[in-house]
């Protein structure tokens, strides 16, 4: 067994209503004296109602393609990466010296050297720390780093082992560009941060939950349906409309036949600890696995409060069931989380 001991989540300084935020895009993305209805409605139904900016709102119009956008991502990273992992090593109540591996995933910008080395001095880290920085796995990220960590516990259950994700998705946001899947990006995603501190078995004094046992799952033919097209302006996103369809199809089998090896079923799950996807995505996970009226309901607040942090999100919802569900020891738990490939991470918690 591995336990979370602690997670941390981060924002940056600039919040927004949802209004001013498409009014932004309004300005930025669609021609001058363009009719905005269709982008009004979209921000809409993203039942987001306020959102953290990593720049002020004003600031948007001064960045001058990925690399302008990219150097921002870079110190900005670092600077909230930095909060992020301070604050879970504080709640776990461990020091920096006491980290024996650093994972960093983000999916929103890059860095050679990555976010992880260049915060080793800053929060005073082990000079022979591990490091693992990862990219491309987006939103399911944070879902499949806790379960990567729990992998590299059992082989090392005295260690002790952080999950940083840092998602800065605004940057990403497209200029001139009126597509579908811009303008709902636009109206979804947020910028935000999450560390997680896990412990192996012989390592352990935490009270958080253990990690029982996790599964990946890639979608055949679906490699087209959600990620990146890189471009010269930056990180363009592709969002299939299809995405809640791929949902209802596979999701309730993975989980019913991964549930099933530890003699439980969907029904047994007190706390669901899903990634807010977006709307369309919550209303499939609940129809496929035919879930309770309130069982995705601190998932559902998460995206209303903050929006979509990418890999961020799902570890902002796990932090708030902790803190507000207080589940009763014993009872089990299923973080799970969607995303580019397409796939889907699930992991079991026990409290």
């Amino acid at each position: 067994m591995s336990r979370i001991a602690a997670v941390h989540g981060a924002l940056p300084p600039h919040r927004h209503a949802q209004r001013e935020v498409t009014d932004m895009v309004a300005r930025t993305c669609l021609p001058p004296g363009a009719d905005r209805r269709v982008l009004d409605r979209l921000h809409e139904n993203a039942r987001v109602r306020n959102r953290h900016t990593v720049l002020p709102l004003e600031r948007y119009d001064e960045l001058d393609g990925f690399g302008g956008a990219n150097d921002v991502f870079i110190g900005a990273a670092v600077d909230l990466g930095a909060e992020a992992v301070r604050g879970a090593l504080r709640t776990a109540g461990l020091r920096a010296t006491d980290v024996d591996l650093l994972m960093f995933t983000s999916v929103t910008g890059v860095a050679a050297p990555s976010v992880d080395a260049r915060l080793v001095g800053r929060l005073g880290l082990r000079p022979d720390v591990k490091r693992l920085p990862v990219f491309g796995l987006g939103c399911v990220a944070g879902a499949a780093g806790v379960a990567r960590l729990h992998d590299y516990l059992l082989g090392s259950p005295d260690h002790v082992a952080v999950l940083l994700s840092v998602e800065l998705c605004s940057l990403t946001f497209q200029r001139d560009d009126v597509t579908p899947a811009n303008l709902v990006a636009t109206g979804l995603f947020g910028d935000g941060a999450a560390a997680v501190v896990v412990t192996g078995e012989r390592r352990s004094r935490a009270v958080g939950p253990e990690v029982v046992a996790t599964r990946s799952r890639m979608y055949p033919d679906t490699e087209s349906i959600m990620g990146w097209d890189i471009r010269s302006s930056g990180f363009k996103v592709v969002l299939d409309p299809v995405v809640p369809d791929v949902v209802r199809r596979y999701l309730a089998d993975d989980v019913t036949a991964f549930l099933a090896e530890h003699g439980l079923k969907p029904k047994d799950i007190a706390h669901w600890v899903c990634h807010p996807g977006g709307p369309k995505v919550l209303e499939a996970v609940s129809d496929a696995l035919a879930l309770p009226e309130n069982a995705l309901d601190v998932t559902w607040r998460s995206l209303a409060d903050v929006g979509n942090l990418s890999s961020s999100s799902v570890l902002h919802v796990l932090r708030d069931t902790l803190a507000e569900r207080r589940p009763e020891p014993g009872t089990p738990g299923l973080l799970m989380a969607m995303g580019p490939g397409f796939c889907c991470e699930l992991v079991l918690l026990r409290w």
